[in-house]
């Protein structure tokens, strides 16, 4: 039995093998490998490979392979956000068009669920009215306790896009922190080897981040940071490397004598800006920051 399929836009570019796990079954990629040295399946009526990009119109023909099962994965539960929660996420609209939204994360939520989340953005966005007809592509992430603007795509065409603008640098961010202690030069740039353990393999990345100094007191300085590279926690962990730690960081911190770090239950790190160019178009986002930080400003500077 033979079945026929034609590749849609969302899908253009994409590897065959992630197209075949989304649409006919998901498979290890060790038996779709198999399926293909079989000639179960062309592409063009040719002969395809795993790794093989796809192009909106191809035509895929999937033949028998009801010998292969999927094996059942432990079912994800999903976060069900109530009306009253989908209905005040119009707050934080910075933007919404056919392609994509900007919100202004709150700070406290993760963006995916998690071992040790359960409520997460875009379990919440999927039930909102900006997601009736597609579901939120997530193409960069802000940490759980990091608020600030956040691009989620709407379809896959455009979820490829920004994920390539991102890793060619071509979308440019700029936060606000507030950190602990005095920093008298004006402008610096940060650059580490931050260490990064996956599986218990350790991993050496490079970092760099420029850093322009708003205003200072004895206590405490703002910080306006523009990161040129994208790792984990890259922020954070730089800012502590140089003695000056985030206020509200409870993972990287410096125990002070006073117990003022302890005093803020926010992280005061805030996505601010971001800027990007589609298509000969120029977009250019604010997020403001939330009220937690707004007090402690005021408070201290």
């Amino acid at each position: 039995m033979r079945k026929s399929y034609t590749v849609t836009k969302d899908y253009d570019n994409t590897r065959f093998d992630r197209w075949f796990k989304a649409n006919i079954i998901d498979l290890p990629h060790s038996l779709i490998q198999k399926i293909i040295r079989l000639k179960k399946v062309k592409v063009n009526n040719k002969k395809t490979k795993s790794s093989y990009r796809l192009k909106s119109g191809d035509l895929i023909e999937i033949f028998d392979i009801s010998q292969f099962k999927k094996i059942p994965k432990k079912k994800i539960l999903k976060y069900k956000p109530s009306k009253k929660e989908t209905g005040i996420y119009d707050d934080y609209i910075i933007e919404n068009n056919e392609n994509f939204i900007v919100i202004n994360k709150p700070a406290g939520i993760p963006v995916q669920s998690g071992t040790k989340a359960f409520k997460n953005i875009t379990d919440i966005l999927k039930e909102t009215k900006y997601f009736l007809h597609s579901k939120p592509f997530i193409v960069h992430r802000l940490d759980k306790e990091t608020s600030g603007i956040m691009i989620v795509a709407k379809n896959r065409e455009y979820a490829q896009l920004f994920t390539s603008l991102f890793r060619i640098r071509k979308i440019h961010k700029t936060y606000l922190a507030i950190v602990h202690g005095q920093i008298l030069k004006k402008n610096i740039t940060l650059r580490d080897d931050l260490i990064l353990y996956e599986n218990e393999k350790k991993l050496t990345q490079k970092a760099i981040t420029h850093v322009n100094i708003l205003k200072t007191t004895n206590n405490y300085s703002l910080l306006e940071l523009n990161p040129i590279t994208g790792r984990k926690h890259q922020l954070r962990k730089q800012l502590f490397n140089i003695r000056h730690p985030i206020v509200g960081d409870r993972k990287y911190f410096i125990l002070r004598k006073s117990n003022s770090f302890y005093k803020n239950k926010n992280l005061l790190l805030h996505a601010y800006k971001i800027k990007f160019m589609i298509k000969d178009v120029r977009f250019n986002f604010k997020a403001n920051y939330n009220q937690d930080f707004e007090q402690f400003y005021k408070k201290n500077f």
